[in-house]
């Protein structure tokens, strides 16, 4: 199949269907119904296999800490950056919430929870700690 034909199929961009479920709270992925890996951030085709056989999942938005670093900025807050391994076998990259960024540990569980946006930026997903601290 050909990148055009592929686009005439299309609807909407994967890009804007992910925004439309970030918009809802939803932390949206696909599954390549070929292999059944989880195929995230979202795109046309599946990345190693080439298929087009995508099927759109909403996650569970619980996860574990992969890896993560704190950030320091002159004049600012220190934050924190994770690579966050959710349950259903992607990754994604944001920051974790409502801790110190000190304390933030690989192997965490996390639970989603989506940023609101504002005009000029949308949705977007971050984490906080799961267990109550």
């Amino acid at each position: 199949m050909t990148a055009q034909t592929l686009h005439e199929r299309c609807e909407k961009s994967p890009t804007e269907t992910y925004l439309e479920h970030c918009r809802r709270g939803e932390l949206a992925y696909q599954v390549c119904r070929d292999d059944g890996r989880a195929v995230f951030y979202p795109r046309l085709l599946a990345p190693g296999s080439g298929s087009d056989n995508l099927e759109w999942r909403v996650s569970s938005g619980r996860g574990a800490v992969y890896a993560t670093t704190v950030i320091h900025r002159r004049n600012e807050a220190p934050y924190n950056l994770a690579m966050v391994e959710l349950d259903e076998g992607f990754h994604l990259m944001s920051r974790i919430e409502d801790i110190d960024p000190e304390e933030v540990r690989i192997g965490m569980r996390v639970r989603m929870r989506m940023h609101p946006g504002s005009e000029k930026q949308a949705p977007y997903p971050v984490f906080v700690p799961e267990a109550p601290r």
